[in-house]
């Protein structure tokens, strides 16, 4: 029997080698198939769980003054605890104390869980986010650019007008006649016809929306004088072309740009418009709008600040060289202003109006030397330059002056517009 069968095997081997052989492959093809659509359903229910974890999430956003953060998160449907939780995490890295009524924030909430809490404060963004259950706070700065631009322009009606005109932000007006605060008084000096440019640093956003002007160079040119004033900025101060500082002793006005006129002088025998009395007028009145800030013109220490009779609200300010200013009618005081305080030449005093025996807002400044009151508008040297660039500094001062004359001229030239002054503003090469 063993025999036969051995011998049906050798007489049939080739036949059944081969059916076996396509068994064997069948089965791996059919193993293959298997495994493949057991890989593909497994993508597939992947690819499901991705789109499951990328579904839209219900986004709301708010200003402080609509809805407080705190009363938005609780009307979220978030725990008490969890309420708590966040707004400690938020006060982690931003004074939530101190948040603006035109603050924006977003906040995603899903089912009962946090996702995320963005606050926008200018151009910072804080943040509360929910990862893996656990809250994590940070800030992020939108990405600003930087460009240097230039603006010339003829003086029609107000420097001030005529700045807006050509494109400056207020800001950057400001700067530039603080720059020559010592040297030009904008509210009783600018003329038609007066000529000025200007070169600072700007930076933006993405989006095209300015963050900031810092001017880095300016001149100025009287109708009536044949050559510019002009200020160059150079390690937190500024210069004029020949390396002295345009810091005076003495501010050219107690009040910044911000168009005041002068209602009254220094007049020793002036009728008094409530009193109605000859009486000296020892100082000087400048006619502001109520708020207005008041600085003081040059370094001192608070002797007094208070009520005093007829002066209103009162300061009185001690100089070096025997010089004491005065500051009378203002509204209210500076922060830091209280007696035996030190301030700094600019810092603000206080506030223009129309307290004690007034007929207006405006403010009544004094200067007296020793004891002896003088006439502000007509001091000779009130203007003496205080320091000049020193020595070791002078070469790199003078590289940088010649290449802020050179956009400076540069943008005067491609200004070709006759009064009134219209847009005139370039982008430095």
């Amino acid at each position: 029997m063993k025999g036969k069968i051995l011998a049906f095997l050798q007489q049939h081997y080739l036949r059944y080698h081969d059916i076996v052989f396509y068994l064997l492959v069948l089965a791996i093809i059919g193993v293959s198939t298997y495994m493949a659509l057991q890989v593909v359903e497994e993508r597939r229910q992947k690819e499901q769980e991705i789109l499951a974890q990328q579904r839209e999430i219900p986004v709301v956003e708010y200003t402080i003054k609509q809805k407080p953060i705190y009363n938005a998160l609780t009307e979220s449907g978030l725990s008490k605890q969890d309420v708590v939780q966040i707004v400690a995490k938020l006060s982690s890295v931003v004074n939530t104390r101190r948040l603006q009524p035109q603050d924006t924030y977003s906040l995603s909430v899903e089912n009962g869980h946090l996702i995320l809490l963005l606050l926008k404060q200018g151009f910072k963004r804080y943040y509360v986010a929910n990862v893996e259950d656990y809250l994590v706070a940070g800030i992020s700065e939108v990405e600003l650019n930087t460009r240097i631009k230039t603006a010339a322009g003829v003086i029609h009606n107000s420097l001030f007008e005529t700045m807006l005109k050509d494109g400056l932000q207020v800001p950057l007006i400001l700067d530039f006649t603080d720059a020559f605060s010592w040297t030009v008084d904008f509210n009783t000096d600018t003329r038609n016809g007066d000529e000025y440019t200007a070169l600072w640093e700007e930076n933006f956003a993405p989006s095209g929306e300015i963050v900031s002007q810092d001017l880095l160079a300016a001149s100025y040119k009287n109708v009536h004088t044949e050559k510019p004033t002009y200020a160059f900025y150079f390690e937190d101060e500024f210069y004029d072309e020949t390396g002295k500082v345009s810091k005076k002793m003495f501010l050219k006005s107690p009040i910044s740009f911000r168009n005041y006129r002068i209602s009254s002088r220094f007049n020793p025998a002036r009728l008094h418009p409530i009193l109605k009395i000859r009486r000296p007028h020892l100082g000087t009145d400048f006619a502001a709008p109520v708020g207005t800030p008041v600085q003081t013109v040059a370094d001192g220490t608070v002797k007094f600040a208070g009520w005093k009779g007829g002066f209103g609200n009162f300061v009185e300010i001690r100089h070096a060289n025997n010089f004491t200013t005065m500051y009378g009618h203002l509204k209210s005081f500076g922060k830091s202003v209280k007696v035996g305080a030190k301030l700094k030449q600019g810092d603000t005093v206080g506030y223009v109006g129309s307290t004690g025996l007034s007929t207006g807002p405006h403010l009544d400044f004094r200067i007296k030397e020793k004891e002896k009151f003088l006439d502000f508008l007509k001091m000779k040297n009130r203007n003496s330059a205080v320091r000049d660039v020193p020595p070791e500094k002078r070469e790199e001062f003078n590289e940088l002056v010649q290449l802020y004359l050179k956009e400076l001229n540069a943008a005067k030239q491609a200004d070709n517009t006759p009064l009134p002054a219209g847009e005139s503003t370039h982008e430095a090469a």
